[in-house]
C-alpha cells in the first residue's frame, strides 16, 4: 500500500513481550478506508487477532493503545487516545478513553498505534522514541503510586518532557477494574489497567519530533476554522468552561441523580456539591492537547473540612455522584479525598463507588454484617467507611477482595440474594444517569457492547435538552429506538478520530464537521463522502456486537438491574417512572436492522456493512 497522503504517521507497532521484539507494521488501505483510526482500527484487529472464548487474562489477550488521524494536528479536543482489549470485568469487547497529552506524544514519536501482545517475566515498561523501542525494568515501581511511576520513568529515561501512561497499586493486585493514568488523567472503565497488569506491564514512556502530515493544507485550515468558531459561538460550551463537568446540579434537578444503590433519584442538599462549589476550591484549569474548551481544574479540599488540604485534577461529575449519591453524603472534600485516591491507586471511580454503594445497601439489609466488613459499620451519610473501602478493594482486603471483582461477581460470591442489588450492565458498573429518567439515555447502556457506560451513546437530547435531530420527552418511549442507534453511531464515528464526547454533547462537531475535518487531513477518497462516515461508525458498533455474540454475549445480556425495570422512582421530577425494557429493545432491533430473537445483526446487514467475514 502506498502512504496516505496525510493524517497518519503510517506506522503501527507490535510489542510481543514474551520474547522482547518490536516489529512495525503499516496499516492497509482497507483498515484506513472502511475503520478511519482509533477506535474502528482497535476493534477490527482485535476481532480478527483474538481467538473466541479467550480468558481475558491470558498473554493471548492483546491491548491497543489507537490514535486518531485528527490527534497531533491544529484541530481543537482531538488529543485523546483509546485503550481496547477484551475485558475482565466484562468478557466483552471494550474501549477506554483518556485524555491529556500522551495521544499527541504516540504521534510525535511516529506512531499511530501500538499493538501489545504476550507477556514479560517480569514487570517492565515500554519508552519508545524516534524509531528507537526499549523494554525496561520497572520491578521498582511495583505498589507505588501513579504519580511516582511516571516521574521514575521519567527520571529513568532522562526525558522530563516525556509522555506517560502507566497502571498502579490496584492493577498490581489485579483488581478487576483497574485504569490506566496518564498523567491526572484515566482511561479508567473496563480493567484496561488489569490487562496491562497480567502482562506485567506497568506503564508506556513516549516522545518524538515528528510531524502530523496535513493533505490538503488549505482546505484544513478552513475546517478548523469552521470548528473554532462552533466552539467560540456555543452557550453550553461557555458555561462547561466554567465549570467542568462538576455539574450535578443538572442531574439532580430532574430526578436523575441515582442515589442509595438506585433505589432514589435525588439527593438532598444537592447544592453542597454544585459546580460552584467546585469553582470556589479551583486552583487552575487544565485542557487536554489542543482543547480551547479547558474544561479540566486543579482543586484543593478547604481547611477545616473533614479532609482538608487536598489536591487533584478534577473530580469529574462521574466521580462526584461515585461518592455522594451511593453513600448519600453531600461532602465536596470526600469527593476531592476519593478522587485523589483513586488517580493514585489507579481504579476506576465508577466502578468503585457503585461497588461500595452496593456494599451499603447489603449492609442495610444484613446481607452482610461488620463480621464481613472486618468491623465497618456502612451507614448512609458516613464517609469514613467509604474511604477505608477504597483502600480494601485496591489492595484486595477483606471484603475488599470480593468488591474487587465487580458487582455482578462480588454478587455471586456473597449469595443470599444479593444479585438483586447489583446494579450493572453486562458486569459494568452503572454511572450517575438514572435510565428510567432518561430513555434513550438508558437504552444505550443496556445495549452498549462493552456494558453500562454514558459515553457510548450519551443522549443530550434528554439530558441538556440539545434539539438535535429534534425536541424529545426524555420519559417517552416512542422512538427513542432509532434516536439510541443514532446517538451510538455518531459517537462511534467520532472516536475513530479520537473527538472528546463533550463535543457531540454540546453539537460543536457534529459528523458533518467531522467530513470536513477528516477528507482534509487524510485526503482519503472514502472521507469525503458524509453518508459513508454514518456508515462507518454503524459498521464498528456492529463488529463489536459480532466480537460479542461469539462469545455467547448476545441479547438476553442486554437487560438492566431488576429494581430499573419494575420499581418506580420514588419522588423528585421522575417520580412514578420504571424503564420499559421490552417495549424500547424491541423498536432499538428494529431500527438496527437486528434479529430481535438473538439481538444480534442479520446476515443481510452484516454484508450491507462489509462484515460478511463475521457470519458463521
Amino acid at each position: 500500500m502506498g502512504r496516505m497522503a496525510g493524517g497518519y504517521m503510517n506506522r503501527f507497532l507490535r510489542v510481543n513481550l514474551t520474547d522482547g521484539k518490536f516489529t512495525e507494521e503499516e496499516p492497509s488501505e482497507d483498515l484506513i478506508k472502511n475503520y478511519i483510526g482509533g477506535r474502528g482500527f482497535a476493534v477490527k484487529i482485535l476481532f480478527d487477532e483474538l481467538k473466541p472464548g479467550l480468558d481475558p487474562l491470558d498473554p493471548e489477550n492483546k491491548s491497543i493503545i489507537a490514535t486518531g488521524p485528527l490527534c497531533g494536528t491544529r484541530s481543537h479536543a482531538f488529543g485523546r487516545w483509546i485503550v481496547s482489549a477484551k475485558s475482565p470485568l466484562t468478557n466483552t469487547f471494550f474501549r477506554s478513553v483518556g485524555g491529556g497529552e500522551f495521544a499527541a506524544g504516540l504521534k510525535s514519536a511516529g506512531l499511530d498505534l501500538i499493538i501489545i501482545e504476550g507477556k514479560a517475566e517480569k514487570p517492565v515498561y515500554l519508552w519508545l522514541h524516534d524509531g528507537k523501542y526499549e523494554i525496561r525494568d520497572a520491578k521498582k515501581m511495583m505498589g507505588l503510586n501513579t504519580d511516582t511511576v511516571q516521574e521514575m520513568m521519567k527520571q529513568e529515561i532522562g526525558d522530563s518532557k516525556a509522555e506517560t501512561a502507566c497502571t498502579g497499586p490496584a492493577a498490581d493486585k489485579l483488581v478487576k477494574y483497574a485504569a490506566i493514568i496518564s498523567d491526572r488523567r484515566a482511561a479508567a472503565r473496563g480493567g484496561m489497567g488489569t490487562v496491562w497488569a497480567s502482562k506485567n506491564l506497568k506503564g508506556i514512556a513516549v516522545s518524538g519530533n515528528n510531524k502530523v502530515p496535513v493533505a490538503m493544507p488549505e482546505r484544513f485550515e478552513a475546517a478548523v476554522g469552521l470548528h473554532t468558531a462552533l466552539i467560540k459561538r456555543s452557550e453550553p460550551v461557555a458555561g462547561f468552561s466554567v465549570t467542568g463537568t462538576q455539574t450535578a446540579e443538572f442531574m439532580n434537578v430532574p430526578g436523575l441523580f441515582p442515589t442509595k444503590n438506585f433505589r432514589e433519584g435525588f439527593l438532598p442538599n444537592f447544592m453542597k456539591i454544585a459546580g460552584d462549589e467546585y469553582t470556589k476550591l479551583r486552583l487552575k484549569k487544565t485542557a487536554c492537547h489542543r482543547c480551547m474548551i479547558h474544561c479540566g481544574s486543579i482543586v484543593r479540599s478547604p481547611k477545616g473540612s473533614k479532609y482538608p488540604d487536598v489536591e487533584t485534577e478534577g473530580p469529574e461529575y462521574e466521580t462526584i455522584w461515585a461518592f455522594t449519591g451511593p453513600m448519600l453524603c453531600d461532602d465536596v472534600s470526600f469527593t476531592i479525598k476519593a478522587d485523589k485516591m483513586c488517580d493514585d491507586l489507579g481504579i476506576d471511580t465508577i466502578s468503585v463507588g457503585s461497588s461500595i454503594g452496593f456494599a451499603y445497601e447489603l449492609f442495610e439489609k444484613g446481607i452482610i454484617t461488620t463480621k464481613d466488613t472486618g468491623g465497618l459499620t456502612l451507614k448512609y451519610g458516613d464517609t469514613e467507611p467509604a474511604r477505608k473501602l477504597i483502600m480494601m478493594i485496591a489492595n484486595r482486603e477483606g471484603i475488599g477482595d470480593i468488591l474487587a471483582e465487580g458487582t455482578r461477581r462480588a454478587a455471586q460470591i456473597i449469595g443470599k440474594g444479593s444479585e438483586k442489588y447489583a446494579m450493572q450492565v453486562k458486569g459494568l458498573e452503572l454511572p450517575g444517569y438514572d435510565p428510567r429518567g432518561a430513555k434513550a439515555h438508558g437504552l444505550s447502556m443496556v445495549t452498549s457492547n462493552i456494558g453500562a457506560s454514558h459515553c457510548i451513546g450519551y443522549s443530550p437530547q434528554e439530558l441538556f435538552n440539545v434539539p438535535l435531530p429534534r425536541s424529545v420527552d426524555r420519559a417517552a418511549t416512542e422512538g427513542k429506538g432509532r434516536l439510541t442507534m443514532l446517538n451510538q453511531d455518531s459517537t462511534a464515528v467520532a472516536e475513530t478520530a479520537i473527538s472528546c464526547v463533550f463535543q457531540l454533547c454540546f453539537f460543536t462537531m457534529t459528523v458533518g464537521t467531522l467530513n470536513k475535518l477528516l477528507n482534509s487531513v487524510t485526503g482519503v477518497k472514502e472521507h469525503f463522502d458524509i453518508a459513508n462516515l454514518w456508515k462507518t461508525g454503524e459498521r464498528i458498533f456492529n463488529l463489536e456486537r459480532m466480537f460479542n455474540a461469539r462469545d455467547g454475549i448476545a441479547g438476553e445480556y442486554d437487560t438492566l438491574p431488576e429494581r430499573i425495570v419494575k420499581e418506580p422512582l420514588p419522588a423528585g421530577a421522575s417520580a412514578g417512572l420504571v424503564f420499559e425494557l421490552d417495549t424500547m429493545l424491541k423498536d432499538y432491533y428494529e431500527a438496527r436492522g437486528w434479529d430481535p430473537g438473538v439481538g444480534i445483526p442479520t446476515k443481510k446487514k452484516l454484508e450491507e456493512l462489509g462484515l460478511g467475514f463475521t457470519v458463521k
